[in-house]
C-alpha cells in the first residue's frame, strides 16, 4: 500500500487469484468426487459440481478471500467455516504441491472436447494454472511475502479497514480474524527464518523498510485509523438497527482490546524478527543471483501477466515497442519543437472534481465499449492517518453475488493534475477496472471463474483504457490533442522503461549503477530517484510487467482481430467480447477470441 517510486501511480487491487498458499490447500477431497457422481450426468454437469466444489473448498480455507468474494456465502451453502488468514508454514507450503499434483490428476479425467465452450475455457484455465504452479516446485521459497511495497503487512490494514459488515456475524468473523493474526504471523516469521537459513532471505534496505511500516503502523494506539473505521462501521450497523447500542458498545470494547492484545503485539513480533535477521541477505539485487531464481522469475512473469513467451520474446517486444513510442515522440518534436513547455505548463491543480470526471468517462466511453449502467458507485478519500500507505487512487473490488458497493478511493495527500486524476479515474473506473470488474460479473459464468483470474488481464486492461483515456480528455480538459498524445507516449515510454528494467534487474543481473545509467540516458538523473526504483523493482519483481505487458497483449489481440476483419473490424464489438471471455491468462484469451471471429 505505499507509494511506490518515482512516476508511479498504479491501483491498489485486493486479489483474488488462486495461489499454491491458498487455493491448493485443497487435499484429496476431490479424488473421490467425481466417482460419487451420478453415472447418468452428463460431463457438463460433472464438471461443473467439481469446480463448484472446489470454489467452495477454497473460498473455506481463508476467510479474508471468502468475505471479500461473496457478501452471502450461505446461498453457497459455505457455512460453519474456520476463520482462517490461510497459511505460510514452510512444509505446508512444499506440501501443496503434492496437492496440486492430485487435482491435476482430477482435472485430466474429464474430456475436454465433451464439455461445452464454457466449461472448456474453465478447464484450459485450470489446467495451465496448475501447470503454471507446479513449474516453481523447487523454489517456492523464494517468494516474498513482505515486500515494503506490496506485502502482506502493507495490504492488511486496509482490506481490514474496508472489511464490510452486514450482520453481526460479519462483526464476529473480523474480530475472529484480528485474533488470528499472532499465529498468522508467527508463521510468516518461520517462512522468512527458513529464508534466512537458506541465504535466501531479503536485503537489509528491504527489511528496513519493512520494519519502519510494522513501527509507524503502530504508533497512534489511542487514535488508530482501525479502531476509527470500526466505529463507523459498527455504528452503521446501528443505525439500520441490525444491532443494538450495548451491542456497539461491547463490540467497539472488544475490537480495542483485541488491537491491544493481539494486532499491534503481532506487528511489533514481526518488527523484532526481522531486525534479528538483517545481515542474513545475501542478495542485494534482482532474483537472478539466488538459487532457481532465474527460473522463478519466469513463474512469476506467467503467473502474474498471463503472457507465456519466453524471456527473451518479451524483452524483445519491449524493445521494439520503446523504439517505437520513441520514435512518435521524436516525430511530434519535429512537429512542434514547443511541444514539451506546452506539457509541462499544463495546469499542475485538478479543477475538476472526480465525480464530473467519471461522469463524463462513463458517457464519452459508449462509441467503444457495450453500455453498461451502474447505478451506484462512490468516491471517497483515503483517511488522513491511512495517506502514507496508500496509493494515489485505489478501486476495492466488490463481492461477486452483489457487484456492490463500488468505490473509488482517492488519496489526497498526492498532488496529481487534471490529465493525471482523470487517466487515474479511467484506470480505476470507466472503462478501467470498476467497468470491467462489474460487466464481468454480470455474464453467467460459473462461479469458479471469479477465483481464476490473471492480474496480467485484469490491470493490463485498465493500462489498456487508460491508454485511451488521453484522447477522450481532450474535450473535456479542452486540450490540444497533439499535446495528449505526447503525454500519451511518455506515460507509455516510462512504463516500458520500467518493464525493461525489471527485465534487467532479476533476469539479466542489472546492478544499481547499470539502472542509473540507463535511466540517465532518458534524463533521469536524480541519484535518489534511480535508486528508488531500482529499490521497488527488486523487491516487486513482474509487477510493472502485469500492467505493461498486459497492455501490450490487449494491443495485439486488437491487431490480430483488425488483420482478420480488414475494414470490418469493429471496436465495441471488439471490446465486448475480451469483456465477456473474462479475466485469463492471454494464450486462452487469444484462442477463444479468435473463435469468435
Amino acid at each position: 500500500m505505499q507509494r511506490g517510486p518515482p512516476l508511479k501511480k498504479f491501483s491498489f487491487r485486493f486479489s483474488r487469484k488462486i495461489t499454491a498458499a491458498v487455493f491448493l490447500l485443497l487435499l484429496g477431497i476431490f479424488s473421490l468426487f467425481c466417482l460419487k457422481t451420478r453415472p447418468f450426468s452428463s460431463w457438463d454437469t460433472r464438471f461443473e459440481a467439481f469446480t463448484r466444489q472446489l470454489f467452495c473448498q477454497e473460498l473455506s480455507s481463508n476467510t479474508l478471500n471468502l468475505h471479500y468474494t461473496l457478501a452471502y456465502p450461505e446461498k453457497y451453502n459455505i457455512e460453519n467455516y474456520s476463520i482462517s488468514l490461510g497459511s505460510m508454514k514452510p512444509q505446508n507450503l512444499q506440501e501443496n504441491f503434492d496437492s496440486i499434483k492430485a487435482l491435476k490428476k482430477q482435472l485430466e479425467r474429464f474430456p475436454a472436447s465433451k464439455l461445452s465452450t464454457e466449461n472448456q475455457m474453465v478447464y484450459d484455465i485450470l489446467r495451465l494454472q496448475f501447470a503454471t504452479e507446479l513449474s516453481s516446485e523447487n523454489c517456492y521459497l523464494l517468494q516474498e511475502p513482505l515486500s515494503p511495497n506490496l506485502g502482506i503487512q502493507a495490504q492488511l490494514p486496509a482490506l481490514l479497514a474496508e472489511y464490510t459488515f452486514r450482520t453481526p456475524a460479519d462483526v464476529k468473523d473480523y474480530l475472529s480474524l484480528l485474533t488470528s493474526l499472532p499465529d498468522y504471523f508467527k508463521e510468516i516469521q518461520q517462512f522468512e527464518q527458513e529464508k534466512s537459513r537458506q541465504g535466501l532471505f531479503m536485503s537489509d534496505d528491504s527489511a528496513e523498510r519493512t520494519v519502519q511500516q510494522c513501527k509507524e503502523f503502530c504508533e497512534d494506539l489511542n487514535s488508530h485509523y482501525l479502531s476509527e473505521t470500526f466505529k463507523d462501521r459498527v455504528q452503521k450497523l446501528t443505525e439500520l438497527k441490525v444491532i443494538s447500542k450495548k451491542q456497539r458498545d461491547s463490540y467497539i470494547k472488544t475490537h480495542e482490546k483485541i488491537l491491544k492484545n493481539c494486532v499491534f503485539p503481532a506487528y511489533k513480533s514481526l518488527a523484532q524478527s526481522l531486525e534479528k535477521l538483517k545481515g542474513s541477505g545475501k542478495n542485494q539485487g534482482g532474483l537472478c543471483h539466488l538459487p532457481e531464481g532465474k527460473k522463478y522469475y519466469a513463474y512469476l512473469i506467467k503467473s502474474s501477466t498471463g503472457d507465456y513467451r519466453s524471456v527473451r520474446e518479451i524483452q524483445k517486444h519491449l524493445y521494439q515497442q520503446l523504439f517505437l513510442d520513441f520514435e512518435e515522440i521524436q516525430n511530434l518534436v519535429q512537429k512542434d519543437p514547443d511541444i514539451f513547455t506546452k506539457a509541462a505548463q499544463l495546469p499542475q491543480t485538478a479543477s475538476s472534481s472526480p465525480e464530473q470526471m467519471l461522469d463524463y468517462l462513463s458517457r464519452v466511453m459508449t462509441d467503444d465499449f457495450p453500455k453498461l449502467t451502474v447505478k451506484d458507485y462512490e468516491v471517497k478519500y483515503v483517511p488522513d492517518s491511512m495517506e502514507e500507505f496508500s496509493s494515489p487512487a485505489f478501486y476495492l473490488t466488490p463481492p461477486v453475488d452483489t457487484l456492490t458497493p463500488n468505490t473509488i478511493y482517492i488519496n489526497q495527500s498526492t498532488t496529481v493534475s487534471d490529465v493525471q486524476r482523470f487517466t487515474t479515474l479511467a484506470h480505476e473506473g470507466f472503462p478501467g477496472h470498476l467497468y470491467q470488474t462489474v460487466y464481468f460479473g454480470k455474464q453467467d459464468c460459473p462461479p469458479i471463474r471469479h477465483l481464476l483470474g490473471c492480474s496480467g488481464y485484469v490491470e493490463g486492461w485498465a493500462t489498456y483504457v487508460e491508454n485511451m483515456a488521453y484522447e477522450y480528455s481532450c474535450c473535456f480538459l479542452q486540450t490540444d490533442p497533439e499535446v495528449m498524445e505526447f503525454l500519451r507516449l511518455n506515460r507509455s515510454v516510462t512504463l516500458c522503461l520500467y518493464s525493461i528494467l525489471d527485465i534487467g534487474i532479476h533476469d539479466t543481473g542489472w546492478n544499481l549503477q547499470t539502472v542509473q545509467e540507463l535511466l540517465k540516458s532518458f534524463g533521469i538523473t536524480d541519484e535518489n530517484a534511480c535508486r528508488e526504483i531500482f529499490q521497488y523493482i527488486v523487491e516487486n519483481p513482474a509487477n510493472y510487467l502485469k500492467y505493461y505487458l498486459g497492455f501490450l497483449n490487449f494491443t495485439a489481440l486488437k491487431s490480430n482481430v483488425q488483420e482478420i476483419q480488414g475494414t470490418d473490424f469493429n471496436l465495441k464489438l471488439f471490446h465486448q467480447n475480451l469483456l465477456e471471455i473474462g479475466p485469463a491468462p492471454f494464450p486462452i484469451v487469444k484462442k477463444y477470441l479468435l473463435m469468435r471471429y
